[in-house]
């Protein structure tokens, strides 16, 4: 059996390049957010946890837009594919803003 790959698969993949370039720096600041709440004492701990969950937010919202945005330019029949093929490709490649993705 041969597998068929994604119709918007090129596109997700252009959109998601399109975004490491100009949010890179956001990926860059998660990473660092994320370190500095593994690596806090236990009494910085919390406020370092909510400034990571604040940027992948952000992430999250800029993401959902752009699939959101492109989204509304399609025909309604193939809304919910190119939106899979979207959600599956962040799950893969910036898993950290793919968690609720689907809920924006």
């Amino acid at each position: 059996m041969r597998f068929r790959r994604a119709r918007f698969a090129d596109t997700v993949n252009r959109q998601l390049d399109l975004f490491e370039r100009e949010r890179g720096g956001l990926v860059d600041d998660c990473v660092a957010a994320e370190r500095a709440y593994n690596q806090a004492p236990r009494d910085e701990a919390e406020e370092r946890y909510g400034d990571y969950v604040d940027l992948v937010e952000t992430g999250t919202e800029l993401l959902a837009d752009l699939r959101d945005n492109f989204a509304a330019t399609l025909g309604e029949d193939v809304v919910d594919e190119y939106e899979e093929t979207f959600n599956r490709a962040v799950l893969r490649r910036f898993r950290r803003f793919a968690l609720e993705i689907e809920d924006r």
